[in-house]
């Protein structure tokens, strides 16, 4: 199948099982959206009501500190979902804004239409649950790593098994995603070049 949401279709053929022609309905539950890099597509204090799929770019999402300092949480990059799930799921505000990072192009899917899906296609229950699960289980190896390796290891350490993020993502975001300071990640890859 060749559209321009290949990359769906490709991700959904991964986890579940389906009928090719079926493929154009459920895709008529997504609204194609075009970023440009610092767009915001979720602002923190709104209802979060979409999960973005990115297609083509890369996202970010993250909070604002009481000092005023913002703090990445997650990224997504071709492939992924990104959305503050927690507030989706409970129907509240977010905490969190998301952001393009560069040119970016996301499929969205409202908490309505996404909850119909269910209901039209229920492979999509078992394709998010598995999706979650895969997720969660990320996140818990990145807390791992916060609280087992020392600051410059967790550096190298995601600059080695992410590279697509080091070589694409500003070195700033990636510094806030890790809990370190941009100065710091500039020392670490001072002396990684010396």
């Amino acid at each position: 199948m060749k559209t321009s949401n290949h990359l769906l279709y490709c991700h959904l053929k991964k986890y579940a099982s389906f009928e090719d022609s079926d493929f154009p309905q459920m895709l008529s539950y997504f609204e194609e959206l075009d970023l440009k890099k610092k767009d915001i597509v979720m602002k923190a204090g709104n209802l979060c009501n979409h999960n973005f799929f990115v297609m083509d770019g890369c996202l970010h999402m993250y909070f604002t500190s009481e000092k005023g300092t913002e703090r990445t949480v997650q990224f997504a990059l071709e492939g992924w979902w990104i959305s503050d799930f927690l507030a989706y799921h409970n129907r509240t505000n977010t905490d969190f804004n998301i952001q393009a990072v560069e040119n970016t192009k996301v499929l969205a899917i409202s908490y309505e239409k996404q909850e119909q899906l269910y209901h039209d296609f229920p492979l999509f229950e078992r394709y998010f649950r598995t999706i979650h699960q895969i997720g969660y289980g990320a996140s818990l190896n990145k807390m791992k790593y916060l609280h087992n390796l020392s600051k410059e290891d967790i550096y190298l350490h995601f600059t080695e098994h992410f590279p697509e993020f080091a070589q694409r993502v500003p070195q700033y975001l990636i510094a806030s995603f890790l809990g370190l300071t941009p100065e710091y990640v500039s020392e670490i890859r001072a002396k990684k070049r010396s």
